[in-house]
């Protein structure tokens, strides 16, 4: 086949389409975007789901639900989304599945659009599922490619980990043949989808037996290499693109015995061929000790292990051939410096966006009117708001926490209290914080800073688009203090006497400020 020059999310997207895909379901969130929008711009008007999600839970609960018809589906998130996933990922792993499902954790080392860097490798082995780690983009459609058959194979999810520089960089990838669609089947066992206690233990019982069963895949896997090397004073543990930066340092062949790891759970035989032939071993990964912690348990022996843990590798931040070489030895010099006078722009909201225009008023109303103000912020463009000239929030903690933690100050006494939340952050996970409000009657001001689009990662589709007055009242917000304004300059007075009127009422209020995000708005004038 064809080769095409593909970042490595579209890698991943391209070879769900060859091998058959029925659908993906996804929340967006940087690095994984990339992943669902290409398939969306690739099916236009095909039978292949591609719509997104209201969030990452029920992005996984319904790519379950076509697994659980055979079909062949693909769930996209970045890694603080496996964290709203966790629940149906880890009963999915005791449901085991019929069409093949791969699920895509998108990591973010060095927290370049992030709250954490968590390490998704660790869901993945908290639920005993098989997982992939590409160190290319080739391997990342291979590994897809042949990641749903493995998966009906094994009866069981994958876990395919990304991190943010294999996913947003771009290499040749030679493709394979188009597969077609599953057709509708279901599970010879009837019950593997219904977890009461006793059948559950059962299913659970069978997900331990087959745990021998993917480390034998693991061993076997193409994707999991020894390379034999002269220097037996070390060994290294090179996981996923830490093997692309170690052979920087090593263009001809590496001079130590190192073991490739793209398919986990760990290959038992390839390490301890590794720890036999070794005085040593140093683990590369991108992202938390993950092999390290496992390897300083599963040897059994006094060989040292380096990495992360004792600070051979930095503990934190995003791996680099720098990095890699200086943990090995080597020192890479830099072929060009920043020169000292680049200094770091910070981020900032788009000049004439309408959350600029919303932050304006409210800052002025709070600081002159209402001195013990608390602002609780959420996750989306707005949050920029944080920094000059607004210095408006006094919190930013994870999807829809906002609301739920303005409630909880509200109850411990501050007033006013103040969530500031975006519309797709609203229908993502803030609806039902607002719910605990309504029904304590809490007093707090929900300000939903509407710009009609996902727009912190590039102006995706908003579940909630012309809906969130109707949730809001069905929710139970009384509809006198559901009120919408225009954030525009000329509505400045206008904006702040609604934002003193709900302050001042002793109950649940939502403020809804409505204007359409300009880079969306600019894109269609474009196209027109």
């Amino acid at each position: 086949m064809e080769k095409q020059l593909l970042l490595g999310d579209e890698a991943i997207a391209q070879a769900a389409l060859d091998a058959g895909l029925s659908g993906v379901y996804a929340y967006p969130g940087t690095p994984s975007t990339e992943i669902t929008e290409y398939i969306q711009q690739a099916t236009a008007g095909s039978n292949i789901h591609s719509r997104w999600c209201a969030n990452e839970k029920t992005a996984m609960e319904a790519a379950l639900g076509m697994s659980f018809a055979g079909k062949r589906a693909l769930v996209c998130m970045k890694h603080v989304g496996m964290n709203v996933a966790a629940d149906c990922f880890i009963n999915s792993g005791v449901t085991g599945v019929k069409g093949g499902l791969i699920v895509v954790a998108a990591d973010d080392p060095g927290m370049h659009s992030s709250q954490n860097e968590q390490d998704s490798r660790f869901y993945g082995d908290f639920a005993l599922v098989p997982m992939y780690e590409p160190s290319n983009q080739q391997e990342a459609y291979d590994m897809a490619y042949a990641g749903f058959a493995f998966s009906e194979q094994m009866g069981e999810p994958v876990l395919m980990r990304m991190v943010t520089r294999l996913a947003h960089s771009r290499s040749g990838v030679e493709r394979k043949a188009a597969q077609p669609q599953n057709g509708l089947s279901f599970s010879d066992d009837p019950k593997r989808f219904i977890l009461l206690p006793g059948i559950a233990r059962k299913r659970y019982k069978a997900l331990l037996e087959q745990q021998g069963a993917f480390v034998k895949a693991s061993e076997e896997s193409p994707y999991n290499r020894f390379i034999d090397g002269p220097n037996k004073k070390m060994g290294i543990v090179a996981c996923g693109i830490a093997f692309n930066y170690l052979m920087e340092s090593y263009p001809d062949g590496c001079e130590y015995p190192v073991l490739k790891i793209g398919q986990y759970p760990l290959p038992h035989k390839q390490l301890q061929q590794l720890a036999d032939a070794c005085d040593e071993i140093l683990v590369l990964e991108d992202g938390q000790p993950f092999v390290e912690k496992q390897l300083k348990g599963c040897l059994g022996r006094g060989l040292r292990v380096k990495g992360r843990l004792d600070g051979t590798i930095p503990a934190s931040g995003e791996l680099n051939p720098d990095i890699v070489a200086h943990a090995i030895g080597k020192e890479n010099k830099a072929i060009f410096s920043i020169p000292s006078l680049v200094e770091m722009r910070p981020p900032a909201l788009c000049e004439g966006c309408g959350h600029r225009d919303m932050y304006a008023t409210l800052t002025q109303v709070l600081k002159e009117e209402y001195p013990e103000h608390k602002v609780f912020g959420d996750i989306g463009c707005y949050t920029l708001g944080a920094n000059a000239p607004f210095y408006a929030i006094n919190s930013c903690v994870d999807m829809g926490a906002s609301i739920t933690m303005a409630k909880g100050a509200a109850d411990a006494g501050v007033h006013p209290a103040v969530a500031v939340i975006g519309d797709s952050t609203f229908t993502h996970s803030g609806m039902t914080g607002l719910l605990d409000c309504v029904n304590e009657n809490t007093p707090v001001t929900i300000i939903i800073s509407d710009n009609e689009t996902t727009a912190m990662t590039g102006g995706q589709d908003s579940a909630g688009t012309g809906r969130l007055e109707s949730i809001c009242i069905g929710i139970g917000v009384k509809p006198e203090h559901v009120r919408v304004v225009v954030p525009l300059k000329k509505n400045y007075e206008e904006m702040k006497q609604v934002i003193r009127e709900e302050i001042n009422y002793q109950g649940v209020s939502v403020i809804i400020p409505r204007r359409e995000c300009i880079q969306t708005l600019a894109r269609k004038k474009r196209t027109k």
